[in-house]
């Protein structure tokens, strides 16, 4: 009965992607490696999810060999109106956004607009001779001192800039400042915020620690610096369009809002409903590199299939195999990064897992990808030819690593 009705849903995802007119094409799992029978193990374990309320509702799409194997919504993306969340819904991807601003950055590096190892004062004057924020050894008394070096793009890039989301001694200073985090609209512009925050201390000499923070948008002022073009615009010309992701960017349209699940968290033991004004993103104008987007399983499909076929998606081609070469390879050397759990080095835009060891589970040596931080994932194996991506919308929800179990339950469903 299971698998029955597995196939049926099959059936019914294939008329949908024919229907709305996007996504990767659609395949049946068996003659790919992937037994139907296992699969039903990943539906089961989010349906448990979703009736213990640890999930509001998911989206879970399994690509592989450039086909749609899996493609289950589950749940509900509004709890209060009971509306069952639905394959096509749009979910606020929070920092999945990076690895799209990561490739718009190594699009122009290609166009030979800059090199990776020049100073971002070159292109921002704001970041000329930065200092840093850190505590005196003998009084304790936090102090700035000045930046052993610049910051160049490549340390943007990969998270070295010394760059935070306001934490420890940048909290605030940040605060102060004012400079927004990039995940709620705010009534300001990329460029506005940058040059702020580029005048700001960094938390450690660029190139010496890594620490996950703003550099992304930064990045995205670098773009529109760069291009000449605002960053929202140049998405959607260079990247969005040639990759048919027609639900993908910062505003939604009043049409599709509809669309956008609802954003919960954990109050006192209870999944309530954010109070974000889902309304405002009609109206975003903070266009957030690092945090700002708005997209679907079957867009951001089709972005992750560009990648894995390095570079190039419907003879569309982004990007050459060394660029995509380059941004999935360690660039951080020995550094220390934070989320094992995601890769144990950084490229640009994607966290990679390089070994087995503690944090490691049923997957490949060599995969990479991200998450966003309301509770969104997406990661990408070569050796597999394998797209895993599941979308919910939890805020600050990591804890029960219900992210990584499903990534195991897609694991367990390859048999060839």
């Amino acid at each position: 009965m299971k698998n029955k009705r597995f196939m049926m849903v099959m059936g019914v995802i294939a008329w949908m992607s024919v229907a709305w007119g996007q996504g990767l094409p659609v395949a049946e799992p068996g003659p790919l490696g992937m037994s139907p029978g296992r699969l039903q193990r990943l539906t089961d374990a989010m349906e448990q999810y979703v009736e213990t309320e640890q999930l509001p509702g998911v989206v879970a799409m399994i690509c592989r060999e450039g086909k749609v194997v899996y493609h289950e919504a589950l749940g509900t993306m509004d709890k209060a109106q009971g509306k069952a969340m639905q394959p096509d819904a749009m979910f606020r991807i929070a920092s999945m956004s990076k690895p799209i601003t990561s490739v718009a950055v190594m699009m122009l590096y290609e166009e030979g607009r800059f090199l990776l190892t020049e100073p971002v004062s070159k292109y921002i004057p704001e970041f000329e001779d930065p200092q840093v924020v850190t505590r005196d050894p003998n009084s304790g008394e936090v102090v700035r001192v000045p930046a052993k070096r610049e910051v160049t793009i490549r340390h943007l890039l990969n998270h070295t800039a010394g760059l935070t989301y306001a934490a420890g001694l940048h909290r605030p200073i940040y605060q102060e400042a004012g400079i927004p985090m990039g995940l709620e609209p705010v009534d300001s512009t990329i460029a506005e915020e940058m040059k702020k925050l580029a005048g700001l201390p960094l938390i450690a000499h660029p190139g010496e620690e890594f620490h996950y923070g703003l550099s992304l948008d930064m990045l995205g002022y670098l773009v529109e610096v760069v291009s000449g073009q605002p960053f929202d615009e140049f998405l959607q010309e260079r990247i969005f369009d040639p990759l048919g992701m027609v639900d993908t960017g910062f505003v939604v349209p009043q049409d599709k809002l509809a669309r956008v699940a609802k954003t919960y968290r954990y109050v006192d033991g209870q999944m309530r409903e954010s109070n974000v004004d889902l309304s405002l993103l009609t109206t975003q104008t903070y266009y957030s590199g690092g945090a700002g987007l708005v997209s679907t399983t079957a867009d951001y499909a089709r972005f992750a299939q560009m990648i894995l076929n390095k570079g190039q998606l419907g003879g569309i081609r982004l990007l050459s195999p060394k660029t995509v070469e380059l941004m999935t390879t360690n660039s951080i050397g020995d550094l220390y990064i934070p989320f094992r759990i995601i890769g144990d080095k950084f490229g640009y835009g994607f966290g990679i897992r390089t070994e087995r060891g503690e944090y490691d589970e049923l997957e490949s040596l060599g995969i990479f990808g991200w998450d966003g931080a309301f509770y969104t994932r997406c990661w990408m194996d070569p050796e597999e030819d394998l797209i895993g991506i599941f979308l919910s919308q939890i805020d600050g929800y990591w804890g029960n690593n219900t992210m990584a179990k499903l990534r195991v339950l897609t694991y367990q469903a390859i048999v060839e």
